[in-house]
């Protein structure tokens, strides 16, 4: 499990680079459902290091709160999860 959350942030980080690289050279896009969606499956601490290290969307209010609603989907997920997990293993 660790591993591909390594993988899944470190190509959730690479797409941020390259969606800052394309918006520098005024290139075709990658869309925010897209980097909204990777970062959603699992790649959320590289698209917060792909936003401060190449300073990419984080001063459109729009993007920040779509971002800020994927963590608080993906941090309730993990709650529920865990809840039923820890009820499964006092049952059996």
């Amino acid at each position: 499990m660790f591993y591909l959350l390594l993988i899944a942030n470190l190509v959730t980080f690479l797409v941020f680079a390259l969606d800052k690289r394309k918006a520098v050279k005024h290139q075709r896009r990658i869309s925010e459902n897209t980097l909204l969606f990777i970062t959603f499956l699992g790649g959320t601490i590289g698209s917060v290091l792909g936003m401060l290290i190449f300073r990419h969307k984080i001063s459109k209010k729009s993007f920040l709160l779509k971002f800020g609603l994927v963590v608080l989907i993906q941090i309730v997920i993990i709650y529920f999860l865990v809840k039923y997990l820890y009820n499964q293993s006092l049952i059996n």
